[in-house]
């Protein structure tokens, strides 16, 4: 009797899964629409809002960067003058540069390394602690102004707690100018941006070490795995992808944006613009001097910062978010 050879079965893959054409793609994507159309309906409200209050006013900042535009009288182009003034002219503007690039090192990776250290210790205790702590982490980002809190702690008399503990501990026998004084009032700042910065990336990263399979850290343990430093870099930090990202994302923006915490605790302008960041040159020259063309301008540059800062961030945690 003849042996008949079996065929190989055929793989099918689901559309998702397969190289697919732009007409496919498109069939697929409105195939998708019509059988979620109530997960879009519920995010039709934010991204009408995202749309018009972020995206469109971003695409617009480029063509008005090149205008004269005071918001009373119809935009003027003048080519790259804006640009021109901006870097060549500019004084405070390279003052500002060099702030928020120290805002930018300090707040930025230290907040993110926070933001990972303090998540990883919450995940270990016990899940009423879990909630609890992360509400004290998360509640200042939550906060309206709370800056009067942090004006006492650095007030420039002996009232302020600052001053007080230092002249109880017999440190100094004057009150320190924290928040005019040169010298002080961006170290003073920054700790302020600190306090601030656990927000929605602290929040990713704490849901990150909760949607971890426990099994996983079993399967280490069997392969070889020892300790809980052991764990942390060949499990958890490779399973967090999605969640590290988002929190680089996050902690970029916050960084490169700092400035109410500025000009609520130094005022505005502050001292030799110490604290004076380039958000904050945009406000001086966009809400107080009306001059959106060239605070345009600024805000365009600083958008190209962060993208290209958010490219090298995801370049280097790609081998993650396999």
């Amino acid at each position: 009797m003849a042996s008949t050879s079996q065929a190989p079965k055929k793989e099918i893959l689901l559309p998702s899964e397969r190289k697919m054409d732009f007409k496919e793609r498109w069939a697929y994507t409105r195939h998708e629409m019509k059988r979620n159309w109530l997960c879009y309906a519920m995010l039709a409200p934010f991204m009408l809002l995202f749309l018009v209050f972020t995206v469109i006013p971003v695409i617009m900042s480029l063509p008005i960067g090149f205008t004269s535009f005071d918001m009373a009288h119809f935009p003027k182009w003048i080519g790259f003058q804006n640009f021109y003034t901006l870097f060549l002219e500019d004084d405070v503007f390279v003052i500002a540069i060099r702030t928020t690039i120290i805002f930018a090192i300090f707040t930025g990776p230290l907040s993110y390394f926070l933001s990972f250290l303090l998540a990883w210790l919450i995940n270990e205790l016990h899940p009423a602690l879990k909630t609890l702590f992360t509400l004290v982490f998360y509640a200042p980002s939550m906060a309206g102004n709370i800056y009067f809190v942090w004006q006492l702690i650095f007030s420039g008399d002996t009232y302020g707690y600052a001053n007080a503990a230092l002249m109880e501990l017999g440190i100094t026998n004057t009150a320190i100018q924290w928040l005019t004084d040169a010298n002080y009032v961006l170290p003073c700042v920054i700790i302020v941006q600190l306090w601030l910065s656990m927000g929605a990336g602290f929040l990713a990263l704490r849901a990150g070490f909760q949607g971890i399979d426990k099994s996983m850290y079993e399967a280490g343990a069997i392969e070889g795995i020892k300790n809980r430093w052991q764990e942390l870099i060949y499990i958890t930090i490779p399973s967090m992808g999605p969640q590290l990202m988002f929190a680089a994302v996050q902690q970029i923006v916050t960084a490169f944006t700092a400035d109410l915490v500025g000009r609520q605790l130094a005022g505005f302008p502050s001292t030799d613009y110490k604290v004076h960041t380039i958000m904050t040159h945009a406000f001086d020259y966009g809400y107080i001097r009306y001059e959106m063309g060239y605070a345009s301008a600024i805000c365009f540059v600083l958008f190209v910062v962060m993208l290209v800062c958010n490219a090298l961030i995801r370049r280097l945690l790609s081998k993650y978010m396999d």
